[in-house]
């Protein structure tokens, strides 16, 4: 009987071991379209995870976006890139929802920001209200979908956090509903020879493998010999039904002779562990070829939380001899998978590909502060900015310094000084630190002038000088004429550009009164909303400054009618 009693209470934990801990059925769609997607949890970005999931909104602005709970907004923050307009509403089961890239927000809270603009004198603002000063219903209307800051098309960015410790989680893991029978696509399969002396089909270097498509759909690589410790890296995507993005994977999982040895997915990260993705994926092959090979393998310097299983961190040691069954199996959150087998036969082999020498005449120690002198220029890394040691390439110039290349990750920020002193100090005012592409065009790094000495602090490696930009920012109007009758017009709109070290500020008046313009950097566009009721006179002076980031400035003045 006793015996009896565990074994139905074994049977009881195990169940409820297994369900999943995230409730379902309570959180509302946040949108009353179809929810397709143009973006997936986990999504590898430009060094980061992607936090939420991307709604599409069918190429359209302004469709209502609904709190999916009760709840009350706890932040929000308008900026003019990154998540733009974005709203974050705490729920009473200790979740947050977060809402981005919006148009703007629903009318109660759109009035508390606009209120909190004009207060500020600024269009970028960031405010925290009083929990339960701004209450929201289930399926209320708490904004409409945009396109506002680092957006690159019409959508709506949706987040569900943890509360407590601000972790963001797959949001359809909350029971939403999106349709996706296609496996996910396999683009390219690579082998890394990890340890010294390792070879993979005689290759020192990393080398792509060839497979075949088999008859149960299945992929079989052609046969790897190797010797050593070595490691394997997919190039992988995936596409949800309705929609042609390539989104990304949910899980990977690799076994060896039926024996896990690594296994993530993108169930949950932390913010300040996103930027290891980039020791997650292959970073140097991304900066030569677009592409991110994510590695089968956790590198000593990783530390993701994402793995679910590790066993000698991935790594397979190869003996001679011996034969080897790989299996990568590549999950999507539908249960959707693709199977590669890769046999691996353990064979000493003469080199016939050997690494390539990356050696020069500095080499960084990555958990050490690092100093170089590059003669118009002096670059500090402290320790940790990058995950490993390595050679670096250093080009001294008398006005130009080359520091590496991208090819290598920076994790934190490192400084670059320039001494300016030779150039005349009518000059200095209007110069800048500027990072130079490949086609030595120069963009502006932030630049701070102190102690006869300009500094940035940076992540971009590559090539650094000083440039002048004397050219004072561009205004021109974009909706209206001068002296013209404005009476049927909702709002008005004016173009803003600067030639060379871009815009820092600008502002704008009507009848000397400020006025909220709201600036959309991707279309150089400035915007006044006439719903704002600052100027009831006929008679209208606009007043318009723009300053650019060495301090050019220019005014512009016009006058319209309103009634």
């Amino acid at each position: 009987m006793r015996l009896k009693f565990f074994s139905i209470l074994f049977f009881i934990v195990l169940h409820l071991s297994a369900q999943k801990e995230y409730p379902q059925d309570v959180f509302g769609s946040p949108m009353d379209i179809p929810i397709v997607l143009a973006g997936t949890f986990g999504e590898l970005r430009s060094n980061h995870f992607h936090a939420g999931m991307d709604i599409k909104t069918q190429q359209r602005e302004g469709l209502p976006v609904y709190s999916i709970a009760d709840g009350t907004v706890t932040r929000i923050k308008v900026s003019h890139w990154g998540y733009g307009k974005a709203l974050y509403v705490a729920h009473p089961n200790g979740y947050t929802s977060v809402f981005a890239h919006l148009k703007k927000f629903g009318p109660e809270i759109e009035e508390y920001v606009k209120k909190f603009q004009y207060e500020k004198q600024s269009y970028e603002v960031e405010m925290f209200p009083d929990y339960g000063e701004l209450k929201v219903s289930k399926g209320s209307i708490i904004a409409y979908s945009g396109n506002t800051g680092s957006s690159g098309g019409p959508h709506v960015h949706f987040e569900i956090r943890n509360s407590v410790n601000g972790k963001p989680t797959n949001p359809l893991l909350y029971g939403y509903e999106v349709r996706d029978a296609t496996d996910p696509t396999l683009l390219g399969l690579y082998g890394y020879p990890i340890s010294d002396g390792a070879l993979i089909n005689q290759s020192a270097e990393k080398i792509q493998l060839n497979y075949t498509r088999q008859a149960d759909g299945s992929f079989l690589a052609d046969k790897v010999t190797a010797s050593g410790t070595i490691g394997f890296g997919v190039n992988t995507f995936d596409r949800l039904d309705m929609a042609a993005n390539q989104n990304g994977v949910y899980a990977i999982k690799q076994t060896v002779n039926g024996r896990v040895y690594s296994e993530f997915d993108f169930e949950t990260f932390s913010f300040a562990e996103t930027r290891y993705i980039n020791t997650l994926i292959d970073y140097a092959h991304y900066y030569d070829h677009r592409e991110r090979i994510q590695k089968c393998f956790k590198e000593p310097y990783n530390h993701l939380s994402i793995y679910k299983s590790l066993y000698n961190d991935g790594k397979i040691n190869i003996e001679e001899g011996m034969s080897y069954n790989v299996e990568l199996l590549i999950s999507d959150l539908a249960g959707n998978t693709t199977k590669l087998i890769v046999p691996v036969e353990g064979k000493k082999e003469v080199e016939k590909i050997t690494k390539k020498d990356k050696t020069t005449d500095n080499y960084l120690i990555a958990d050490k502060p690092n100093n170089f002198d590059l003669g118009a220029a002096k670059v500090y890394f402290p320790a940790s900015t990058f995950y490993e040691d390595f050679y670096i390439n250093l080009e001294k110039g008398n006005d130009t310094v080359t520091i590496h290349d991208n090819s290598v990750a920076a994790h934190r920020n490192f400084t670059i000084s320039f001494d300016p002193s030779k150039y005349p100090m009518e000059d200095r005012d209007q110069m800048f630190i500027a990072h130079l592409d490949s086609r030595m065009r120069p963009s502006y790094s932030k630049t701070y002038k102190r102690d006869g000495s300009f500094t940035t602090r940076t992540r971009t490696l590559g090539t650094y000088t000083l440039v002048k930009d004397s050219v004072a920012p561009q205004i021109s109007p974009k909706n209206f004429k001068e002296k013209q009758w404005l009476s049927n017009y909702s709002y008005l709109s004016l173009t803003i550009t600067d030639d060379l070290s871009g815009i820092d500020s600008y502002s704008a008046t009507l009848n000397g009164k400020w006025i909220l313009m709201e600036y959309e950097p991707k279309t150089n566009t400035i915007t006044y909303n006439f719903d704002d009721n600052i100027v009831n006179e006929t008679e209208c002076e606009l007043m318009v400054t723009v300053t650019d980031n060495v301090g050019n400035s220019t005014t512009y003045t016009s006058t319209f009618f309103r009634k």
